[in-house]
């Protein structure tokens, strides 16, 4: 993923990052209302070893009161020196409990230690550090490095360099430190859940979504309209509109596809419904008939024809009728206008439309055609759904498959691949549909026209 994957992962998801940072936020304020105060008192100690005054023994007692520290800060959350504290102090805990408050700790390559104790209570924070310092001296003097032979004293020495004092601001719970905490936790988690729904979800949104699937160019992108099912003609209605621009410029590197066959006939389809395909076909039928080419539409769609209802012509006759030998096929079209455009409609819905298009007489069919034809365009069923597609695929030119952003899937756009190879065919190029001109992903728009003022999806 580059830079700009990143960022339109962030404008596509901001509503769960920010939703994830205010509840984390929430949470961080929450715990530092609700949880009780704590206070923190710390005391510290220098242990020192006694030595003769000489440079070597000195040089050695600093030594070994170094090495000792290490040892000592482990001594001081034991029973040794916690037991004696309970005792004097008359607590109603054990010292494994007491050692649960205190934490003792030393830099590296010092004679000092710390001595930190938490209670709820401040000035018993404090009582507690002292007495647990006192007490530690005490234990190190008469116990671990109790004098031996003729000496009356311990050869280490510990001395309360700072004496625990009364706290007046409790440590925990902090409500800056569990907010910002919070934020960040929250935050983190927004943007993993992000990540983890973008790497999830397998619609593709871009040009390179369909490259990582598709081996086979990519015509053109069609921005989304959202009155597109209201004017699907948007070639014919609107003929300034940007999309019927963009469906110009599918024309243009449609023109160059094939340009050996004598009237190239192109299967228009899709993966799944409800992807575009009739549409695409529809104003790329009427774009090519604007250069004065001869131009037939047919709809193959032998199971939801669409053309019929997207011209407003009569839809009863037409190519099964046609493929049943009931009417000629020059019977069957009907010229759109004045316009060199020709359109052939489903016809009768028959029973059988797979065998019907694979049969020999659609192939003598589109032989026919394509000795009236520059170009043949036909309106073919999503190739998931049923075969018929990919059947009729195989008497063509190729197909062109048409892809919804943020609609078509990455494993339905293989699947189709794969249907279309399946039957020996040939996949020509992709079309990339409802692309939208807002928000995160409209930089794939951009790509193939200017601006617009549609919304996107």
């Amino acid at each position: 993923m580059q830079i700009r994957d990143y960022i339109a992962l962030v404008r596509r998801s901001w509503v769960l990052i920010l939703a994830c940072t205010v509840i984390g936020g929430s949470v961080g304020a929450a715990f530092a209302f609700l949880s009780p105060a704590t206070y923190q008192s710390t005391s510290q100690l220098f242990v020192s070893v006694r030595n003769t005054g000489a440079a070597l023994d000195l040089a050695q007692s600093t030594s070994y009161a170094r090495q000792a520290v290490t040892s000592y800060v482990r001594v001081i959350p034991t029973a040794i020196v916690l037991d004696p504290v309970v005792e004097d102090l008359g607590l109603d805990i054990t010292s494994r409990q007491l050692a649960g408050q205190v934490i003792a700790s030393a830099p590296l390559n010092t004679q000092i230690i710390t001595i930190t104790v938490t209670d709820r209570n401040p000035s018993q924070a404090a009582q507690l550090a002292n007495a647990i310092a006192d007490s530690f001296a005490t234990t190190v003097a008469t116990e671990l490095e109790a004098p031996t032979g003729t000496d009356t004293d311990s050869k280490v020495r510990v001395d309360t360099i700072s004496p625990a004092k009364v706290p007046t601001e409790p440590s925990s719970p902090n409500l800056r430190v569990d907010l910002a905490l919070g934020l960040l936790i929250g935050l983190a988690a927004g943007v993993g859940l992000a990540v983890l729904r973008s790497l999830l979800d397998t619609r593709v949104r871009t040009p390179a979504d369909i490259e990582s699937v598709v081996d086979a160019p990519i015509l053109g992108g069609i921005p989304f309209d959202p009155d597109s099912a209201t004017r699907p003609l948007i070639v014919q209605v609107a003929p300034r509109d940007p999309r019927a621009e963009a469906f110009r410029r599918v024309r243009t590197n449609v023109q160059f596809l094939n340009l050996e066959a004598e009237a190239p006939t192109f299967v228009i389809t899709s993966s799944a419904p409800a992807e575009g395909k009739s549409t695409t076909a529809a104003n790329l039928a009427l774009t090519l008939a604007e250069t004065g080419m001869r131009v037939a539409l047919v709809d193959a769609d032998l199971r939801k024809p669409r053309l019929a209802d997207n011209f407003n012509i009569e839809g009863g006759v037409g190519l099964s009728d046609v493929l049943a030998g009931r009417v000629p096929l020059s019977g069957a079209f009907q010229q759109w206008g004045r316009s060199k455009l020709f359109l052939l409609p489903a016809g009768t819905l028959p029973p059988n439309p797979a065998e019907l298009l694979g049969s020999r007489s659609m192939w003598q069919t589109l032989e026919e055609m394509r000795r009236a034809f520059d170009y043949i365009l036909i309106d073919a069923p999503p190739l998931l759904a049923v075969t018929d597609a990919a059947v009729v695929s195989r008497l063509t030119t190729g197909a062109i498959l048409v892809a919804a952003s943020g609609a078509t899937r990455k494993p339905q756009l293989a699947g189709a691949v794969k249907a279309i190879a399946g039957a020996d065919a040939r996949l020509l190029g992709v079309v990339i549909t409802k692309l939208p001109t807002k928000g995160p992903d409209s930089t794939a728009y951009g790509q193939y026209t200017y601006g617009v003022t549609h919304a996107a999806p």
